[in-house]
């Protein structure tokens, strides 16, 4: 009897113990698919250009599956296209650091290093992929680019031979050999290969583009305009193609015909100054009105045609200078000797555009009806016309060339859209209605804001937010309305005093919120979340005032620099009481990393900078994956001339969601 006790014991436990066996190898199973997923999800969304998506789902497998290689590198591809090249790199790193035997990492690393252009770096990596994978035409190809950008054109030029080895029909290779060859002046070999990857591709729009781009130097206008005609064909929205083709319909009179295409240029791409400036001087060699608005406008866009607009000035009032001298010495001459000296002037003005400095066509005008006939005034008017053309035009032709890595542009990227860069704004406590399909929980834990929602029943759910929720305000003022009710019942207790500030604050009743903050705070002077919430309200209610005084002031980072320096007209005593507020929330508990962060916003407007640092160390301390302190952060060294650590900062924040980061990175980092 106890013999068949002992052995039912054992089956019991040989039953847990492979119930608990099975439950584990289920567990392990079901990870694994998830893992499996997001990595194929990730793929799938650096395929389609979403890469903030892709990112999402490697942050996810990396969370889990640390170990892994490969989620390193495609979210460093990801960040590569983001244009976020040291994050790249860093991703590139780890990947190499757990799998040190990765070409393809070696490549991409070497790719983002020729972006940063890292050249040593750059052939270092390509070196060690092709010692890795001798056999991948894509290695000798890239690392042709890079010795193109050294100027070391024949070590190039060798790559891409041993690229076509490889591979004889790979067109990439022949395309950047072109490219090679023409910065050699072998244009006809350029063209050679340009035929051949035309031949093995004939579809692709660029290489058209690049062969009437070098015809066009071999003065072969009829060949240029056939392939700049293939390129429209094939790519109706190739802004490049477009201005080209108008630019060889200008060097062969056809002025209406290059108009059509310049306009057509700008309304494909509205910041080519080439277009402009080529359009100008077709329009003034028709007469046509608008000539000078183009001018201007390819001015501000390109500074080099500023420049030549200066220096067509200068040359006018310098003409016109000798035109004067000239004239008082013809006061004092034989009207014999005055054809010559108006022959004079003619000949130092066509010197003036020998040397590219051009002339004003009125000063010539005026200097040859005083001095010469009609008929010898519209000859010279004529000459004087054609040379300016020249001149310009050849200013105006810089080729338009695709960038060496043939990488196109796509505008739609979050790293090119035109976004206001600000500072992200200050955390306040705010809510949802959890009954709502627009409901979302807070990505942000703290216990205090816990207790609040637990004396509430969760209805409404608090929580910290920097986002607008203008959407709820209608919800907003029936929780006043709420609390009104639970006020009149429990008079005594502060939370309900903080709870219908909260939504007097969301409903911009900023009075009687601050009014509820202070009685919250008299009942019970303890109470973190009442001195935070008046604090915060405070701050809104200054930019409030700030905001009626001039609209435009923000803490901002335009294009020319960096956070916006001009004085506010905000002194210390303004935000005192905002500091002191935030200084109690530290006292009742300094490990709240949203006081940090806020008040790191309030000494930003007080352009103490370096404590606003200080402010966000700790906040990042406390809450490693608090993307606004990295992304303010990261403004506040490049503000501070750190652009390596504000780099790594806007990288980060960008990895944690924030996807105005990349804008910062491509515009004061790269």
């Amino acid at each position: 009897m106890y013999l068949i006790s002992i052995l039912n014991m054992q089956h019991f436990f040989m039953k847990k113990i492979l119930i608990v066996t099975l439950l584990l190898i289920s567990s392990q199973c079901f990870s694994q698919l998830n893992i499996d997923h997001f990595m194929s999800v990730g793929r799938t969304r650096v395929q389609i250009g979403n890469y903030v998506g892709a990112i999402e789902s490697f942050n996810i497998v990396i969370k889990f599956k640390p170990y892994l290689p490969e989620p390193y590198f495609y979210r460093g591809i990801a960040k590569h296209n983001l244009e976020d090249f040291r994050g790249a790199i860093d991703d590139y790193n780890k990947a190499i650091e757990i799998k040190p035997y990765y070409p393809e990492a070696y490549m991409n690393r070497g790719l983002a290093y020729l972006s940063m252009h890292e050249y040593e770096k750059c052939i270092n990596d390509y070196d060690k992929a092709i010692e890795l994978d001798p056999g991948n035409e894509g290695i000798f190809n890239n690392r042709g680019i890079a010795k193109m950008s050294m100027k070391n054109i024949d070590g190039a030029i060798a790559d891409f031979d041993k690229a076509l080895e490889i591979n004889p029909k790979f067109t990439s290779a022949y395309i950047n050999r072109s490219n090679a060859q023409i910065l050699k002046n072998d244009i006809k070999g350029a063209i050679r290969d340009l035929n051949k990857a035309i031949i093995i591709r004939p579809h692709f729009a660029n290489a058209y583009l690049l062969r009437g781009l070098a015809r066009f130097s071999l003065d072969d206008y009829a060949s240029a305009l056939r392939d700049f005609d293939e390129c429209i064909k094939l790519d109706s929205k190739n802004a490049y193609a477009f201005n080209n083709r108008g630019i060889v319909k200008q060097k062969l009179e056809d002025y209406q015909g290059a108009i059509m295409d310049y306009d057509f240029a700008i309304y494909l791409d509205p910041t080519m100054a080439n277009a402009y400036m080529n359009r100008g001087i077709a329009k003034e060699m028709l007469g046509m009105e608008g000539y000078t608005q183009d001018y201007q406008i390819a001015a501000k866009l390109d500074p080099k045609f500023a420049y030549l607009q200066q220096k067509e000035l200068d040359s006018s009032a310098f003409a016109q200078n000798q035109q004067n001298q000239q004239q008082n010495q013809q006061q004092n001459q034989q009207s014999g000797k005055q054809t010559g000296s108006s022959g004079q002037v003619l000949a130092q003005n066509q010197a003036g555009n020998t040397s590219q400095t051009g002339n004003n066509q009125q000063s010539v005008k005026q200097a040859d009806q005083q001095n010469q006939s009609k008929e010898q005034s519209s000859q010279a008017e004529t000459k004087e016309e054609r040379d300016r053309r020249r001149f310009k035009l050849a200013l105006a032709d810089n080729r338009n060339l695709p960038d060496m890595s043939d990488e196109e542009v796509d505008d739609g990227r979050v790293q090119n859209k035109n976004v206001v860069i600000e500072l992200q704004p200050i955390f306040i406590l705010s809510a949802y209605d959890n009954t709502s399909v627009d409901f979302g929980e807070s990505k942000y834990y703290n216990l205090a804001l816990e207790e609040l929602n637990s004396t509430n029943n969760y209805n409404p759910t608090i929580m910290l937010t920097n986002k607008p929720t203008d959407y709820f305000l209608d919800a907003f003022k029936n929780y006043v309305r709420y609390f009104d009710e639970k006020v009149k019942v429990n008079g005594k207790l502060s939370e309900n005093y903080l709870s219908r500030g909260i939504f007097y604050g969301l409903t911009d009743e900023y009075q009687d919120a601050m009014n509820d903050f202070d009685k919250a705070i008299q009942l019970r002077n303890n109470n973190l979340l009442a001195y935070f919430s008046r604090s915060n309200y405070r701050i809104k209610m200054a930019e409030l005032v700030e905001s009626l005084n001039d609209p435009s002031k923000k803490l901002t980072l335009p294009r020319n620099g960096v956070l916006d320096d001009k004085d506010n007209g905000l002194t210390l005593d303004d935000y005192k009481k905002v500091l002191d507020d935030y200084e109690i929330c530290l006292k009742l508990n300094p490990k709240f990393p949203f006081v940090y962060y806020n008040r790191a916003y309030v000494r930003c407007k007080l352009k103490d900078y370096q404590n606003a640092e200080k402010d966000l160390d700790e906040a990042i301390n406390m809450e490693p994956d608090f993307a606004e302190a990295w992304f303010n952060r990261g403004l506040i060294r490049i503000f501070l001339d750190d652009v390596e650590g504000g780099a790594a900062d806007l990288s980060k924040a960008g990895e944690l969601g924030i996807q105005e980061a990349y804008n910062v990175i491509k515009r004061y980092c790269n």
